[in-house]
């Protein structure tokens, strides 16, 4: 068997804490911004295509 190396149940949930670290603000407010942005973007889009099909049907 190949040696693996264990961790205490304490360690190994630090770990994941750890990688799971709560962000900054900064972090959060760029994400929701990125979001929005992308949601601007779909939002512009669809619009761009209904006024296509709307000119298409007058």
């Amino acid at each position: 068997m190949a040696d693996t190396t264990k961790l205490s149940v304490e360690k190994a949930l630090n770990k994941l804490r750890d990688a799971d670290a709560p962000k900054s603000k900064d972090e959060r407010r760029d994400a929701e911004m990125e979001a929005l942005k992308e949601e601007i973007a779909r939002s512009k889009a669809q619009r761009l295509r209904l006024e296509r099909r709307q000119r298409k049907t007058d």
